[in-house]
């Protein structure tokens, strides 16, 4: 079975409801355990250029922002899924999502 990591970074007040978004879409499962994820914390920074919709700050202001970096994964078959939920959920306009296929064992 091929699976897929998943990151991405969250304002502190939104990581349960992403959290939470991902796992009912199939993020974190294996063998007989769902939800599974991990959670670091850090400082995110952005400057909303014209033409954005900053859900935190203001264009052409530097924002800085309390985040944690969600790490999870699902199976290959879920990614799509996972993504969607994800993008439903974050409150930003244009969440960094990274991905890439590793191998669980």
């Amino acid at each position: 079975m091929k699976f897929i990591r998943i990151t991405v970074n969250t304002p502190k007040a939104h990581v349960k409801k992403v959290l939470e978004a991902l796992g009912k879409a199939g993020a974190g499962k294996i063998g007989n355990y769902g939800y599974c994820s991990f959670t670091i914390p850090g400082i995110g920074r952005a400057l909303p250029l014209e033409g954005a919709h900053p859900a935190i700050g203001t264009v052409g202001k530097l924002e800085e922002v309390e985040e944690e970096q969600i790490q999870t994964f699902c199976r290959e078959e879920d990614l799509e899924k996972v993504i969607k939920a994800l993008k439903s959920t974050h409150p930003y306009e244009e969440p960094l999502i990274t991905y890439w296929p590793v191998e669980i064992k």
